[in-house]
């Protein structure tokens, strides 16, 4: 074979081969890569309070389990010491003095002082990079319907307390507030 023609044939197979690495196929493939993020957050669980950190008394082999194919946190703090700000500052990655949420201010007659629209949630930002998003448990920052509620903030399913002192009791009334983000 001519060295031109070895030449044309490989230029076709290096053609074939970078155009192929972006097919519909491929794509989907990397997609598939992102990692699941399931991030818990739990009122008054300390450091020590799961096996997975050294807990000797009783055991948390689920939880165990998904720190053993995931993520740890070692070095984890809250915002803040109180509900409402400390899930802001989780919310948008602010610190307590550039949070939008500042306090446990109460909304009469359900739930707290909303977040603003413009706040720029962790959960928007999942949104952005093809995610899709969930909140559960406790959500306080924003009455249903409100800019601060969860499904306005970034997720596309709610569902738990909207106001958190529903969730300090054992057994809360009116109960569970849960919606999805309307398309």
């Amino acid at each position: 074979m001519k060295r031109t023609s070895l030449l044309f044939i490989g230029l076709v197979a290096l053609i074939i081969a970078v155009t192929s690495c972006n097919t519909p196929q491929n794509k989907a493939k990397k997609e598939e890569l992102k990692p699941n993020i399931v991030y818990i957050l739990a009122d008054d669980l300390g450091y020590g309070d799961l096996s997975c950190y050294g807990q000797k008394k009783f055991s948390t082999p689920n939880i165990d389990k998904m720190a053993g194919e995931g993520m740890v946190f070692t070095q984890h703090y809250a915002g803040t010491t109180v509900c409402a700000p400390s899930r802001s500052s989780l919310m948008t990655g602010m610190n307590t003095g550039h949070t939008p949420i500042r306090g446990n201010k109460a909304w009469k007659p359900e739930g707290q002082w909303p977040m603003a629209a413009e706040a720029y949630t962790i959960a928007e930002m999942l949104k952005k990079a093809g995610y899709v998003t969930g909140g559960f448990g406790k959500w306080g920052l924003g009455y249903p319907g409100s800019e601060g509620d969860a499904n306005m903030q970034g997720f596309d399913k709610f569902f738990g307390y909207n106001c958190q002192t529903m969730a300090h009791n054992y057994y809360p009334t009116p109960g569970i507030y849960g919606t999805t983000r309307k398309k």
